[in-house]
């Protein structure tokens, strides 16, 4: 079984070594080198980076990789077994556990994120535009309308897999990406992110996040969520202020 799961980085920074992973410096062609195989070649979105994030790497590897299966995690989050080791490069998941979840699951991915008071919907409009998703609603009515009522769906729950993590096997990632990058161009010559800030200005990466969703719930597959591990310590009080903050006064401040 070849699986070949990206390992999505921007700067150096540790990463586990094991047959099933790969790391690939995202936004390659528009940084400088930083020692790991980019998504700069054959076709590619490299130049995109800036705007959509480790979707970059995840089209590359759809044009250009192959692989039995195929999956992204970032240089901070990795899929890991549930333990109190204290180590928690320890706990990433190796070779021989994807092969034990592969050969029962279409697809593995991160335990779901709830938000509790707020729905999808309305945690991305208080922290980013709401006005692209209503405009990525349009997109998909015109261009996929089979998936319209996931899309409305998705949108009024309250939970969602985050981070754009995944793994599955080739021929579904190969769909996923058809549907996923037509949405998203198609997007891109429909809003203007011209005045965007920084952070702002990753609203293709940020929507994606909302659409694996969507996708799936039009899929009849089978699947698994398994835990993520930020491997950093997190400012937990800090976090809840900045969500408090943009929820409240402001948007385009970024919470990891």
């Amino acid at each position: 079984m070849n699986i070949k799961i990206l390992i999505a980085l921007h700067k150096p920074y540790w990463v586990v070594h094991d047959e099933a992973y790969m790391p690939i410096q995202a936004g390659k062609k528009l940084n400088k080198d930083i020692g790991f195989k980019g998504d700069d070649t054959g076709e590619n979105i490299s130049d995109k980076n800036r705007n959509y994030c480790e979707l970059t790497a995840i089209y590359w590897a759809w044009k250009n990789l192959e692989a039995d299966y195929i999956g992204l995690v970032h240089y901070r989050r990795y899929f890991t077994k549930k333990s109190l080791l204290k180590n928690k490069k320890n706990s990433v998941l190796k070779i021989k556990d994807w092969v034990n979840l592969l050969n029962q699951y279409d697809i593995v991915l991160p335990k779901k994120r709830n938000y509790y008071i707020e729905t999808n919907y309305s945690h991305y409009a208080h922290a980013h535009y709401g006005k692209d998703l209503d405009k990525t609603r349009e997109v998909i009515k015109q261009l996929f309308p089979e998936y319209e009522k996931s899309f409305e769906k998705v949108m009024n729950k309250r939970t969602a897999h985050m981070f754009n993590m995944f793994v599955m096997k080739k021929d579904k990632y190969d769909r996923y990406c058809q549907w996923l990058f037509t949405i998203l161009f198609a997007l891109e010559s429909q809003i203007d992110i011209s005045g965007y800030n920084k952070t702002e200005a990753r609203v293709f990466g940020y929507i994606s996040e909302l659409l694996l969703d969507v996708w799936l719930n039009n899929q009849k597959l089978s699947y698994k969520e398994i835990n993520v591990t930020f491997m950093e310590k997190q400012n937990w009080l800090k976090k809840g202020f900045i969500f408090l903050k943009r929820k409240f006064y402001d948007r385009g401040y970024k919470v990891e």
